[in-house]
């Protein structure tokens, strides 16, 4: 397998270090629109990577560069580590070098114009399966969201659907941690671009006799009690990916993603909100010799916080993504939650990379490890929870990384 890997950021950065233990892969291009960055991205593997690795300079949004680089290099798959706003032309770039595609984020919702906290407006994917056509006639597989949440939560719902329920009342990914900062008032784990998106715009929830709709954001708090010493911490509901997702492969009454933000950080997005900070929309500011310069609101406080990618030294505790499922298994009541917690000491120790980016960066590598080995071999846009779970967390297991099942109640 050839590999396109588009992003050296946290999460890329990430990839690359996984990556370079297995022997799926015989090469392995890192573009970025900051070449110095994809050649630090290589450069850091050192004889790990085994001269399988290149850095190239591609800019994400120029659709038919990036297909020009996947023909030129021979590659057999794109994977997406760039923001979301760039899953399109990459998307379009890979079917049209007739590569197969793989990203952890997916296209951009909008808000319903009248009703944005009632009404589904565009929602997240619907640009990507309104190409499932195209996708399933070439052969190729775009597999979408198959990053840790949206990811490897989906794997554990078709898990859950196929070996612990009869029947499934309800799915809820839960996302809490226990992680701090030192010497940071305000410092998210993630990109901050993508998580205001998350956070501010309405979250979606589904019911099957109601199908998918919306509510207002960090709206039905409740206190979930996560695994392994992080205890328990309120989570809201967030817009996200499964609930788009999941429903479409797995039959449930209701399906919902709830975050564990905690008052404080909710509080600072209330403020970035109100200030009109949140905005993607450029503004014009004057520059410091009173030329006229056009800037996104949201690109400024990204600039100003510090890169996630760069805290790991400074971060302490554990991150849980996980999939809580309440059903039926034999005609009895059942309740558990699948889940995978990381540890950040541990992650910076053997990888070198902190918790919240290795946890997302590992799924990627294993889907493409099943892909390569035609274990996954599926086409069209399909999301995780498509696909057979169980060769998937067996492998995750075997990179060092394993999962487990709380009985709940």
């Amino acid at each position: 397998m050839r590999v396109l890997l588009v992003g050296a950021g946290g999460v890329g950065t990430a990839i690359t270090r996984i990556a370079a233990r297995r022997d799926f892969f015989d090469r392995f291009v890192v573009a970025d629109y900051d070449l110095a960055r994809a050649e630090a991205a290589v450069a850091a593997l050192g004889e790990a990577g085994g001269g399988r690795f290149d850095a190239r300079r591609i800019d994400a949004s120029d659709q038919a560069a990036v297909a020009a680089l996947l023909t030129e290099e021979r590659c057999d798959v794109l994977l997406n580590a760039t923001d979301p706003r760039f899953v399109m032309p990459l998307f379009e770039a890979a079917l049209a070098a007739d590569s197969h595609y793989v990203d952890m984020a997916m296209s951009l919702s909008r808000p319903h114009p009248g009703r944005p906290y009632a009404e589904c407006g565009v929602k997240l994917g619907d640009e990507q399966f309104a190409r499932a056509q195209a996708w399933e006639k070439s052969g190729r597989l775009a597999l979408v969201g198959m990053g840790v949440e949206p990811g490897l939560s989906d794997v554990f719902a078709r898990y859950a659907a196929d070996e612990l329920f009869d029947g499934i009342e309800e799915i809820g990914i839960r996302d809490g941690a226990n992680l701090t900062v030192e010497g940071h008032e305000f410092a998210p784990s993630f990109n901050i671009w993508t998580t205001i998106e998350e956070c501010l715009n309405p979250p979606v929830v589904y019911e099957r006799d109601r199908g998918w709709f919306t509510t207002e954001p960090f709206s039905e708090p409740e206190v979930f009690d996560f695994p392994e010493g992080i205890g328990p911490v309120e989570c809201v509901n967030v817009e996200h990916e499964e609930v788009l997702l999941v429903p479409r492969w797995v039959d449930a009454r209701r399906v919902t993603f709830k975050y564990g933000l905690g008052e404080d950080f909710i509080g600072k997005l209330k403020t970035l909100h109100a200030l009109g900070l949140d905005s993607t929309e450029p503004v014009t500011v004057r520059g410091a010799d009173g030329t006229p310069v056009r800037v996104s609101p949201r690109d400024v406080v990204a600039a100003c916080l510090p890169d996630p990618a760069a805290l790991g030294d400074r971060m302490s505790g554990k991150t849980c993504a996980g999939t809580w499922v309440k059903g039926t298994k034999d005609g009895r009541p059942r309740e558990v939650y699948l889940y995978h917690v990381v540890d950040n000491q541990w992650s910076m120790r053997e990888y070198g990379s902190q918790a919240v980016v290795w946890q997302t960066a590992v799924n990627p590598v294993v889907a493409l490890e099943l892909m390569a080995g035609g274990v996954w071999e599926e086409s069209g846009v399909l999301g995780p929870e498509a696909l057979p779970p169980r060769p998937f967390l067996d492998l995750l297991t075997a990179y060092g990384s394993p999962w487990g099942v709380r009985e709940q109640g």
